[in-house]
């Protein structure tokens, strides 16, 4: 079903339509404001609520594990139960969790809020993505509208690290209670904006086996990787966990063959642009987490530097992400996703082999701004890229069950990496214990960053080569015009709103 907004005409988007698009972009801002602001507050929230750092952790591994382990089940509930029900009811106990958060006065209250927060996060996130890609169309308009909703993600991470300084030196409850009040005004907002959008017709029934063992295997998995530093990635906890999970995600993979209407059409992983957006996806993230993992240790336990100090540092990144929003549109519609998310890597190599230079008396302009700079250009080009990639030439039906996909792969990467560069770091710092050997650690462990960055390029290259095979097809018409005449050569190849036309025709096929 296409509501009323579905398919704006060209370059014309009506002030209801912008106001669908500025409600989804407030939930993502959203996920990505709680997720930064939380870090800055640890200290306090554990000095109030008498927290050890192995239950502190857990404010933070909550979230996560929530968010994580629940992408798939949200991503393809929204296909099976209606986009915009889901979302609306999702953005509304994450104001309720965000009010609980900042109200409790135990530790378990508050881990507990965190998880269903990250639970209501792991709702949102899939629906507002698919509620954009069902309601622009493929092209220039999904472009724009995705580049402009993927740099709220950043803007949102930016802006909670400048707010958390702020806001934890008056009270770590506001930290909490901060998003409660927007997420409000975006669910009213968005009761009277969204579009209605047609559960799924069906016929298959709802695929409970899959639900079920592909949520435990996720959560499993973002649980073992979160825990896996404390307890020792060689000790029998970890190997028997990380052995449950893959028997877990075989029994998962058996039963999406079979199923009728499976969680996960594996099907959807047999393409080449799919499983490097997906790939891509994780070594993005995963780097950047990493990095600003050391960077915040770096400037405030070796340099001294205050929580808003550092907070500042990393402001660049996030302000030419902002100020980038309304033309990376254009810029993917030039040259295509597969060259923007090449030139993003290696600017992003560039960024972190460059701050292998630091030392214990960095000058900013020299070494901390540009790699600033390097960063948040290429998030500016990989993020939003990554996005219209993975969501290109698929269905809309199966459009929830991507953005699932997308988002798990954010997650678990940014969990997977994070961890693998804490160990690295730990091992490292062992040798001793004087602030040129903590930052030798935190040097091997940029290196491990800038390796993650490295194998995102490698993976990303493959693109470029199909890219160049694509330029120019034949692409075999029918000779049955269609309803209204010529086929609309716009059309993704591959999609039902591709009308045949008369005859063969030569098009031009980029790969967005």
């Amino acid at each position: 079903m296409t509501s009323p907004l579905t398919h704006p005409a060209p370059g014309r988007w009506t002030p209801r339509l912008w106001g669908t698009l500025l409600v989804l972009c407030a939930a993502m801002f959203l996920d990505a404001l709680d997720v930064s602001m939380v870090g800055v507050a640890l200290p306090s929230i554990g000095s109030e609520l008498h927290l050890s750092t192995s239950t502190l952790q857990w404010v933070v591994s909550g979230y996560i594990l929530g968010y994580g382990g629940l992408l798939l089940l949200g991503g393809r509930t929204a296909d099976l139960l209606g986009r915009r029900q889901v979302f609306l009811v999702a953005l509304a106990v994450f104001a309720l969790a965000s009010l609980l958060g900042g109200l409790v006065d135990s530790g378990p209250l508050l881990i507990a809020s965190r998880f269903i927060k990250g639970l209501s996060a792991a709702f949102t996130a899939p629906a507002g993505l698919s509620i954009i890609t069902t309601t622009f169309a493929e092209g220039p308009l999904r472009n724009r509208a995705l580049s402009i909703y993927t740099t709220c993600a950043a803007t949102g991470f930016s802006m909670g690290l400048v707010l958390s300084g702020l806001l934890t030196e008056a009270s770590w409850r506001l930290t909490m209670l901060l998003p409660a009040p927007i997420a409000v005004v975006a669910l009213f907002a968005g009761l009277k904006l969204i579009p209605r959008s047609e559960r799924e017709k069906n016929h298959g029934g709802y695929d409970i086996p899959g639900a079920v063992i592909g949520t435990a295997s996720m959560l499993l998995l973002v649980f073992t990787v979160v825990q896996a530093p404390q307890a020792g990635w060689g000790s029998a906890r970890t190997l028997l966990s990380f052995l449950a999970v893959a028997v877990l995600l075989t029994v998962f993979a058996r039963i999406e063959r079979r199923s009728p209407s499976p969680l996960i059409r594996l099907g959807v992983l047999r393409s080449g642009s799919q499983i490097r957006a997906q790939l891509g996806a994780m070594a993005f993230f995963g780097s950047y987490v990493g990095f600003q993992f050391l960077v915040t240790l770096y400037m405030q336990s070796l340099l001294g530097w205050s929580a808003l100090h550092t907070a500042l540092a990393f402001l660049p990144a996030g302000a030419l992400v902002a100020l980038s929003s309304t033309k990376v549109g254009a810029v993917v519609d030039r040259f295509g996703t597969p060259r923007l998310i090449a030139a993003g890597f290696a600017l992003m190599v560039a960024g972190y082999a460059l701050f292998l230079r630091v030392d214990l008396a960095p000058v900013y302009a020299t070494l901390v701004l540009p790699t600033m700079l390097l960063i948040g250009a290429a998030c500016a080009l990989v993020f939003p890229s990554l996005n219209i990639q993975a969501t290109n030439g698929v269905e809309d039906h199966e459009q929830g069950m991507v953005s699932g996909l997308l988002n798990t792969s954010v997650q678990v990467g940014g969990a997977i990496f994070l961890a693998i560069v804490t160990a690295v770091v730990t091992a490292s710092s062992s040798a001793g214990s004087s602030p040129q050997d903590v930052l030798d650690s935190y040097r091997t462990g940029l290196m491990v960053v800038t390796g993650i960055a490295l194998a995102g390029l490698l993976i990303t290259l493959p693109g470029l080569r199909a890219r160049r095979a694509r330029e120019t097809v034949v692409v075999a018409r029918s000779g049955r015009p269609g309803p209204a005449g010529p086929a609309d050569l716009s059309a993704p190849s591959g999609r039902p709103d591709a009308e045949p036309g008369p005859g063969p025709e030569r098009v031009a096929v980029r790969d967005r």
